[in-house]
């Protein structure tokens, strides 16, 4: 199961690499698309959720350091105060 880094500017202009277990982001993100927050966060949500499970199939246990990026990811966008405009950039994913 590779690990998976993207990198994503946020609307701030901030660049940040994210981790994943699995290559499952790449069914939910590509690179050089861009994200409403609230779209970013759902998809997110999804792909690490599944990174997880794929994880808990193969090795009967959950992966904590992509619930651990999730609350990341999560803290992140609170911090934009659900701002409804500004989107988050897949700039790259790499195995």
């Amino acid at each position: 199961m590779p690990e998976t880094i993207w990198t994503v500017r946020w609307p701030d202009g901030r660049e940040e690499a994210l981790y994943s277990p699995s290559t499952v982001v790449a069914e939910l993100f590509t690179p050089g698309q861009s994200y409403p927050l609230a779209d970013f966060q759902t998809r997110a949500r999804i792909a690490l959720e599944r990174a997880s499970n794929r994880v808990a199939a193969k090795y009967g246990f959950a992966c904590s350091s992509a619930m651990d990026q999730l609350d990341k990811i999560e803290a992140r966008v609170a911090e934009f105060d659900g701002a409804a405009t500004g989107d988050v950039t897949c700039l790259k994913i790499t195995q």
